[in-house]
Order: C-alpha cells, then structure tokens, then sequence
C-alpha cells in the first residue's frame, strides 16, 4: 500500500522556468537572495494600453504581484483604487488568503500572472464605470471576527474564471 504524499512546493527555480517558458509571461528576471522578481508587460486586451508589471515571491509567503507602470492612481484622477492592498507602490489583491486560492504547490504562470491580467481588466471597466465589477473580498471586510471567513468567502468571478 502506497501512502499518498502531500503535493511538495514549487522551488523558484520551477517558477522562474515557468516565467520563463510561458509566452503570456515574456520578460525578465530571476532568483538572488532567495527571492524570484520577474518583471513582464501585459496588457488586458488587444486595444488596452501596456502596463510593467512586477511579480515577487520568497518561496513561502504569498507572492505580491506590483503595477510599476503607468500610475494608476494618476490614471484614477486621484480616487482611491479599488482591490488593492497599497497604492505606492500599486500592490494587487488577486486573492483571498487561507482560502486555498492559491498555494505554494500552483505555478505562478498559471494563477497569479493571468489573475493579475483580469484584474488589469476590471480595472480598465472601473476608469471607464466608476463600479469595480471584479468581485473579491479582503480579510478586513469581515466584520464578526468570530466566524472564520474561509466559510463565508464566495469567490471573486475573475478567481471562478481561471
């Protein structure tokens, strides 16, 4: 009888691979002091402007994916932007932690660089609406700290596309 092992996490240096190999990921970057950058352009759709974006990871924590350029904040005439977790530097909220969303074990390719894309997406919809369409939730949105969120979370509709 075979025990089943638990799924091992990635190494940077699968996930630098995968950056590197993914023709949606095209750019540069690598892995010094045990900390992957990787730095891509990407653009939503055909008719969206280019954004630099700038994804990091340590391997153990949750991965921070950043908008380098252009400002979005200048782009928002100053409102404050929706789904974010800081706006100097643009930090995105791509998903929910402790939720399984997403875990060490999932390419970052594959989850975090397309997530980041349909965010871009919906932020486009929000400049041109005033209404952020993306869904999601951040921890600090629940009120009563004594349920567990991971019970009460629905998934974002961009996490429920991918």
């Amino acid at each position: 009888m075979t025990i089943p092992r638990q799924p091992r996490n990635l190494t940077l240096a699968q996930q630098f691979i995968n950056l590197k190999m993914n023709p949606l990921t095209r750019g540069s970057g690598g892995a010094v002091d045990r900390c992957l950058t990787w730095r891509f352009e990407a653009r939503p759709s055909p008719i969206s402007r280019a954004y630099a974006m700038c994804l990091t990871y340590d391997g153990v924590g949750s991965p921070e994916m950043f908008v380098e350029e252009p400002n979005l904040t200048v782009l928002a005439n100053g409102k404050a932007l929706p789904h974010v977790y800081s706006e100097n530097p643009v930090r995105l909220c791509l998903y929910l932690p402790g939720t399984g969303e997403w875990s060490p074990q999932m390419l970052l390719d594959r989850t975090f660089v397309p997530w980041s894309i349909l965010w871009l997406w919906y932020f486009e919809d929000w400049l041109a609406t005033g209404e952020w369409h993306g869904g999601g939730l951040h921890p600090s949105d629940f009120h009563d700290h004594s349920t567990d969120p991971r019970r009460r979370v629905r998934r974002s509709p961009a996490a429920q596309r991918l």
